[in-house]
């Protein structure tokens, strides 16, 4: 059972160890942590990865789904990784017909929701402005609204860890 209130924002590239090295820290602060997934199942393909990331985790841990609105879930006192930013942002920026400040908004505010409650919670995200730029209008309003919603994260966060091939960075 934890005290207090912790945010821990995790990001870097895709297949950077993410996700492996958030669910490494919430196990040596729980033995029974929260799994939170934000993902939408797209198609098969997207299926098949949902199912690899649940094969990396054992009965230890908790799985809750949840698309945009976590901050209501019961996480109180809990260890919760949520896993993912990117995702999260997707359904945002889909269900909002592409409206960055609309997204923004809500972002902002379930992350205030989250920050009030008692608990330590692993936020995982993507870098995903560090290659090329996206070469659809689209692509750079997503791109924009990931790299916004990382700082606004980032700045609410206690500790950022920047993961570079499987390696952490901490600042």
């Amino acid at each position: 059972m934890t005290t207090g209130n912790r945010i821990i924002y995790i990001t870097g590239g895709v297949r950077s160890g993410k996700s492996r090295y958030a669910q490494e820290i919430a196990l040596a602060l729980s033995y029974n942590p929260i799994y939170l997934a934000t993902a939408r199942t797209w198609d098969e393909d997207f299926k098949e990865r949902i199912q690899r990331h649940q094969q990396d985790r054992d009965d230890r841990w908790t799985n809750l789904e949840e698309e945009k609105h976590f901050a209501s879930l019961p996480l109180d006192n809990r260890v919760v990784v949520i896993d993912c930013v990117t995702l999260w942002l997707t359904n945002f920026f889909t269900d909002m017909k592409g409206d960055i400040h609309q997204c923004l908004s809500a972002v902002e505010q379930e992350i205030q929701l989250l920050k009030q409650r008692p608990g330590v919670f692993i936020i995982i995200s993507n870098e995903i402005g560090m290659g090329m730029h996206a070469d659809t209008e689209v692509g750079r309003k997503f791109a924009d609204l990931q790299g916004w919603a990382n700082q606004l994260i980032a700045k609410q966060a206690d500790e950022a860890i920047f993961m570079v091939s499987g390696r952490p960075i901490k600042f």
